[in-house]
């Protein structure tokens, strides 16, 4: 293989479960920006099961391709976790109890109170010619390997435990990896994200349409998936000229407008939040077809604490009258699903709360309890910031199944209230 033109890289996902749909490989989008950022290009996903012959075939064939090795998963104590004795048939080596990595583990267990068990401490058998990454949230070390001018690094799957070894402990290493080999320059590239809501992806499409200045090498992405739609500029670092993606990021903003609630990492809930922590304001929820997914997106945000007072799944018809003050007639006149109840509920919840807002969701997330005037994916919003200060909207969702459904309104929920909050700061 000629690799002398480009920086390449191969991600191998390892662990059974991964290959019968128990759990979804994610750590490949981590480390392909990460990986970017430094000038590599990941051009090969590997996904394979806790069979030994496999994995060596695997890395392997990646080590033939790639310039650049991540592996992900394996690293447990169980004997099924088979990555270290994989990469040591692979490359050769023996595999050695090391003290660094031995260390590290008795002491983390020490913080929570226990001693490594007999599989435990085969955690710490590393191959002989690598470095030991030390894992700052689990058990399970890591380990870097140069073999034949390929780039090893092995890590545990659970992300909080792998992300932040690929910051301290793989990215250093690699850059240094990488400089020294200056007759194959790498070229950065960067990303900027833009997250969208409450429009379709033809929407964004339209309003960005020649964005991009004929003949830049800066990409332009639009992703849709069942909560926003996702904008992306992908290109190196420096671009020549007035051309930039921090310049066409500013502009991509301004022709989006309001419907961009957030850049980068962010999500909704951690926008909403510190627009909240920003304006000194506490918010009570009334949930009943999300049943609790806004109170559940909210407190996922650390710090949370400080603007979430309360929610109530008020599912229903008796617990919106009896939790909520919602009025039996209103019920019966205009039903359960209506925005005559959101609002009701809103204001009931931050009367009772005695909040900043008050948020309420109602709506028909399927299969059934559908009407022909009222189908599925029907659902009303409110919101209630005291007297004069209320308002409902209407979302009609469709080609969702029930939790697509949930997920979307707790999405166009958290979206109405950002919205509001953006008024109430003058944004």
């Amino acid at each position: 293989m000629n690799r002398s033109n480009a920086w390449t890289a191969e991600t191998i996902a390892i662990g059974s479960e991964l290959l019968l749909g128990g759990r979804m490989d994610t750590n490949s989008l981590f480390i392909a920006d990460r990986l970017a950022a430094c000038g590599v290009e990941l051009r090969y996903k590997s996904i394979v099961g806790d069979e030994l012959s496999d994995i060596v075939a695997v890395l392997k064939t990646a080590a033939r391709r790639a310039r650049v090795v991540i592996i992900t998963g394996g690293l447990g104590p169980t004997i099924d976790d088979l990555t270290r004795e994989a990469v040591a048939q692979a490359t050769g080596q023996r595999l050695s109890r090391r003290k660094t990595a031995l260390d590290g583990m008795i002491a983390r267990l020490a913080e929570w109170g226990r001693t490594p068990t007999k599989s435990q401490l085969r955690q710490a058998m590393i191959p002989a010619a690598a470095d030991v990454l030390s894992n700052p949230v689990g058990t399970a070390p890591g380990f870097v390997l140069i073999w034949k001018d390929t780039f090893f690094a092995a890590l545990p799957g659970v992300p909080r435990e792998m992300e932040p070894m690929i910051h301290d402990g793989v990215l250093p290493r690699l850059q240094a990896w990488i400089g020294k080999h200056k007759e194959i320059p790498a070229t950065p590239v960067i990303r900027r994200v833009l997250h969208t809501s409450g429009v379709p992806e033809s929407h964004v499409d339209q309003r960005l349409e020649g964005l991009l200045p004929e003949g830049t090498a800066i990409q332009l992405g639009i992703y849709a998936s069942p909560m926003e739609v996702m904008v992306s500029l992908t290109g190196p670092d420096k671009e020549s000229g007035p051309v930039t993606i921090d310049r066409l990021c500013e502009e991509a903003r301004a022709r989006l407008g309001d419907i961009v609630y957030g850049e980068g990492d962010d999500t909704m809930e951690s926008v909403v939040g510190r627009l909240l922590t920003d304006q000194h304001m506490t918010l009570a929820l009334a949930e009943s077809c999300t049943g609790g997914l806004i109170g559940h997106r909210l407190t996922q945000v650390p710090g949370s604490s400080s603007y979430v007072d309360r929610g109530i799944v008020s599912y229903s018809n008796r617990a919106k009258i009896d939790l909520l003050g919602v009025p039996s007639e209103l019920m019966d006149r205009h039903g359960a699903v209506s925005a005559e109840v959101a609002a009701a509920m809103a204001r009931g919840i931050r009367e009772r709360s005695g909040v900043s807002v008050g948020l309420s969701v109602t709506g028909i997330a399927g299969p059934g309890g559908a009407t022909k005037t009222k189908p599925v994916g029907l659902v009303y919003l409110g919101l209630d910031g005291g007297p004069n200060d209320a308002l409902t909207k209407e979302c009609r969702f469709h080609g969702g199944d029930r939790s697509v459904i949930k997920q979307r309104s707790s999405q166009a929920a958290l979206d109405l209230l950002r919205r509001w909050l953006l008024r109430k700061g003058g944004g």
